[in-house]
């Protein structure tokens, strides 16, 4: 016991050794970093192929199940194929003729919703991107994921999917998982919707809560003064004693909100009784379909691999470019995060071999 105890100590001696020279060199470039950096980083658009990615894992798949021989006449009638492809484009350049695509291209987007709809940057770069080089004849598919949020929030966010439908651009959602309240008004704004069988969608309706504290407050003869000007500036209150006439202002204001998501969801899907699914209930993808929320159950992956065959896709998506001050920080968490996992597997080892 008293040989545990005494390499313990002497470990925990020399990590937190290790973490103070760590926090500190952190901290010096950190101050350093805060110095030079002259306003915020600005972001880049990155663009990848997914049928590139497609096409590696099947070469990777054939080259472990076909035998040595096979593989390595298919390679080279492969690559037979695309020289002869690549000479006939060179060729017609010369003569000054128009080199027309492989296929019509597919353009796919990724929304992962908080409540706060955070994505929306991130997303209204990569529409404007898109929108830079998109023709009618291409396709933007999202890939969506969000159970809802702030309404401003989200507003905003389906803003920048009406961006595509006002250059005639085909917009194909996909929901894997949820898309549910906010992530529904986005979703309706599809040409095509379409979710797996048992994403969850709908919530097309409107909830506020909070807490109040003025019994608590009065019990410990706490008074809570809120001024305005206006009277309806403050409905209701975490602190104060809220009113009725308070209350009836603030359910008024919730109804009419959601007058305005149901209008914007029968708007753009006529087909849906919106007296029916406008109740604030969620629905799986069968059960979807049948409310005409969704136009297919499919899910991304089986649609873009359909897509594949015909068509360029590229995966487009905005990222910051990080200072070296949040390069650091989060250097300096992730081997904090490190450190710390490590030390506890030694421990519970050691307790183990001990017993």
């Amino acid at each position: 016991m008293l040989s545990f105890l005494s390499d313990y100590g002497l470990f925990l001696a020399k990590t937190m050794t290790l973490v103070v020279a760590v926090l500190v060199f952190v901290l010096g470039l950190a101050l350093i970093a805060g110095r030079n950096r002259k306003g915020g980083a600005a972001g880049e658009i990155s663009v990848t192929s997914l049928n590139d990615q497609l096409e590696d894992m099947q070469s990777v798949l054939e080259q472990s199940v076909m035998d040595k021989d096979s593989y390595k006449q298919q390679m080279k009638e492969e690559a037979k194929r695309e020289k002869a492809e690549a000479k006939a484009r060179k060729k017609a350049l010369k003569k000054g003729e128009t080199v027309e695509s492989s296929g019509r291209r597919l353009f796919v987007l990724d929304f992962d919703g908080d409540i706060k709809a955070s994505d929306v940057e991130p997303l209204r770069e990569e529409i404007t991107a898109i929108l830079t080089v998109a023709s009618p004849e291409d396709e933007v598919v999202l890939r969506l994921e969000s159970a809802g949020g702030l309404v401003h929030e989200y507003g905003l966010a389906a803003s920048q999917l009406e961006r595509i439908r006002a250059q005639k651009i085909p917009l194909t959602v996909c929901v894997d998982r949820v898309a549910a309240s906010g992530g529904y008004m986005m979703a309706c704004l599809a040409d095509k919707l379409m979710a797996a069988p048992f994403a969850v969608v709908g919530s097309i309706g409107v909830v506020a809560q909070m807490p109040n504290f003025h019994k608590l407050l009065k019990k410990h003869d706490i008074d809570m003064e809120i001024l305005t000007a206006g009277e309806f500036k403050r409905t209701l209150t975490m602190f104060g004693e809220n009113t009725d006439k308070g209350r009836d202002k603030f359910v008024e204001e919730l109804e009419d909100t959601h007058e305005l998501f149901k209008e914007f969801v029968s708007g753009n899907r006529p087909q849906l009784d919106i007296r029916k699914v406008a109740t604030g209930e969620i629905w799986f993808g069968k059960r979807a379909l049948e409310h005409q929320l969704i136009d297919e159950i499919c899910t991304s992956d089986d649609y873009l691999m359909q897509a594949a065959r015909d068509a360029d896709i590229f995966c487009v998506r905005y990222e910051e470019k990080k200072s070296l001050q949040e390069r650091i920080s989060d250097f300096a968490v992730h081997t904090g995060d490190s450190l710390m996992l490590r030390w506890w597997d030694r421990l519970y080892k050691s307790r183990l071999l001990s017993r």
